[in-house]
């Protein structure tokens, strides 16, 4: 049960953010200017062990503050998207983890020949299994890109380990079933190193030009960020990871059909095809500047969550929304939590 002065801090936070809100109704926010600074506030890199990754991660707020889950994006940094985000939320009382997602900074599997998957069933599984490293009983998970859609899976999958769960760009579990079916070409658009990825030419693309891929796809994806040098080069040092291409490739292979998925995990994407609702609170979140994904009211996302639902248009805003926005992903946050 959420306590009376949480639920007051709560509210007052999502309300100077977004406005007024409600259960699956959209609203636009007015929007804090990005700061375009990295902070060190996330302390040391720390590792702890599942039975396929040694996970990199940092934990900001007190050792008992409610936990919280946050995710990053491809080709994104946790430390630049949460650099914000993490110390506003441990400031009121909420205990952050933020890891590495496989293929990513320090993480690393732990044995040579396991498939380097980054199919959207093992980003999920990672979730749990993290959690389960540090005896994390629950958790609200929150995220974005990839970190959205492990978010999303964790969420489905395990809702008793989910107190809720912010989503950028809504419901993300990909539809296998319809991998083939074309989108409106707008949209495809935005989605080009989906294919781009499918060819042996886009992973040599990969694995000589990270920088320069990663570079385009952060205009690209989010327009009206103004992002700085020191925020890409902090992002950078993450793609050197040794399974970086690997895992990159198959994830955007596995999503269209064109890859198997690892053993591993069949079990999981076999329930993932039923597209499972969201049964825990949620809040879902699009940004008005989204240059892959156009903002929507949600109300496509609406039938895939079944709890607590809410949806906002985030202003001045693209795909990698906790770091362009970070007072409004942390007031969704707080929000998720006074929802439960």
């Amino acid at each position: 049960m959420i306590s009376r002065r949480r639920l007051t801090q709560a509210a007052t936070a999502v309300t100077g953010v977004f406005g007024v809100t409600g259960a699956g109704r959209a609203s636009a926010d007015a929007g804090a200017a990005p700061t375009g600074r990295i902070t060190p506030d996330l302390g040391p890199v720390r590792h702890t062990r599942t039975d396929v990754l040694d996970i990199a991660y940092h934990d900001v707020g007190p050792a008992h503050g409610t936990p919280v889950i946050l995710l990053h994006g491809w080709p994104f940094s946790p430390v630049g998207s949460y650099a914000e985000v993490a110390p506003a939320l441990a400031r009121r009382g909420y205990r952050c983890y933020i890891p590495y997602l496989r293929g990513h900074g320090e993480t690393r599997f732990l044995r040579a020949n396991t498939f380097r998957s980054g199919q959207q069933a093992a980003l999920g599984a990672d979730v749990i299994a993290f959690m389960d490293a540090l005896r994390v009983p629950r958790a609200i998970f929150a995220g974005y890109d990839w970190g959205g859609r492990a978010g999303d899976v964790a969420a489905a999958l395990w809702p008793e380990r989910c107190t809720g769960v912010v989503s950028v760009n809504g419901y993300l579990i990909q539809n296998l079933a319809v991998a083939q079916e074309p989108l409106r070409p707008a949209i495809e658009e935005g989605t080009w190193y989906f294919f781009y990825f499918l060819t042996e030419r886009g992973r040599k693309g990969l694995q000589r030009n990270r920088e320069d891929l990663a570079r385009v796809v952060w205009h690209r994806n989010s327009p009206e960020w103004r992002f700085t040098e020191a925020e890409f080069a902090q992002a950078a040092r993450l793609w050197t990871n040794p399974d970086y291409v690997d895992v990159v490739i198959h994830s955007y292979r596995h999503r269209l059909a064109a890859a198997p998925g690892d053993p591993r995990y069949a079990v999981l994407e076999r329930r993932l095809l039923d597209h499972p609702k969201i049964t825990v609170p949620a809040v879902t979140l699009d940004g008005q500047a989204d240059g892959v994904i156009p903002p929507t009211d949600g109300s496509g996302y609406a039938p895939h969550f079944s709890g607590p639902w809410t949806h906002h248009v985030v202003s001045n805003a693209g795909h990698n929304l906790p770091q362009e926005q970070p007072e409004a992903f942390a007031a969704a946050i707080l929000e998720v939590d006074a929802m439960g």
